[in-house]
């Protein structure tokens, strides 16, 4: 398969044009690569080292899920990480890609994946945008769980480095309707409340946001949504495992899961 029709068959699925005003979707560098026969490296965030991954696999698209040009630039310099991804990237003839906020609503995408992971039934979005699709997942336990098991089941399918959570006096109570949303979901404490979930598992959450998630205030009084922060890898990077496999039924030439990818994180323990 050709990347351009790898990039026709793939927007047909997540358009780009569902993104949001302030993200950067669609194509980042195309230095002339449609024609190619697509050897694909798939990674959440395009870095050097993802870079060098690629041109040591001889892959001609970088698909990434974090956009590499996220603000308009003013200059490219020369010792400057931007300017070296662009330099490189012609010089070695491969393109980079991003499906960032179209890939978060769809089925298979962001949330959806994380929602399948927990193993929610009757799932539906947190924030419905078009078609049934739309940002998060709301849904259910069945059989629901103690919070200290599903804490555990999200450290264990997961593997954050840390897990994060709101206070609470009793581990052992009973949760069995969860809402999920890869990568930075605090911004949607007040919409997941309405959903009447119990515990929100998102990430990148702040000192006040856990307050606010635990004094949130829905229409039968008092919910005490339960905020979990696992960290914003662990929370979008199945989501790019679970599209090698998709793409891995097209029958590319060549598609891997980039081993490069990083968390940028590390914690002293």
């Amino acid at each position: 398969m050709k990347i351009l029709d790898l990039i026709t068959w793939f927007e047909e699925w997540a358009n780009p044009a569902w993104c949001e005003s302030w993200d950067n979707c669609g194509w980042q560098i195309e230095p002339g690569v449609l024609q190619k026969n697509a050897r694909v490296l798939v990674c959440l965030t395009p870095t050097l080292a993802v870079m060098e991954e690629a041109i040591a696999f001889r892959a001609n698209l970088i698909f990434a899920h974090h956009p590499l040009i996220f603000n308009p630039l003013k200059s490219l310099v020369v010792g400057e990480a931007m300017a070296e991804m662009a330099r490189l990237a012609f010089t070695h003839n491969i393109g980079i890609y991003s499906a960032h906020t179209n890939f978060d609503q769809v089925d298979n995408g962001t949330a959806d994946v994380l929602a399948q992971i927990l193993q929610l039934q009757e799932v539906a979005p947190i924030v419905p945008t078009q078609g049934g699709l739309g940002y998060g997942r709301v849904g259910v336990l069945n059989p629901s769980m103690s919070l200290q098991d599903l804490l555990a089941t999200i450290q264990t399918r997961l593997a954050p480095p840390k897990l994060l959570f709101s206070p609470t006096p009793d581990l052992q109570q009973k949760i069995s309707r969860v809402a999920v949303l890869g990568g930075s979901g605090a911004s949607y404490i007040s919409d997941v409340v309405k959903t009447g979930a119990q515990a929100y598992l998102t990430s990148d959450c702040k000192f006040h946001q856990f307050q606010e998630s635990r004094d949130a205030y829905g229409g039968l009084g008092l919910r005490n949504l339960i905020l979990i922060d696992a960290g914003h890898y662990a929370t979008e990077r199945p989501a790019c495992d679970r599209l090698v496999q998709k793409f891995q039924t097209l029958n590319l030439e060549w598609v891997q899961l980039s081993q490069k990818d990083e968390d940028f994180r590390q914690f002293f323990v």
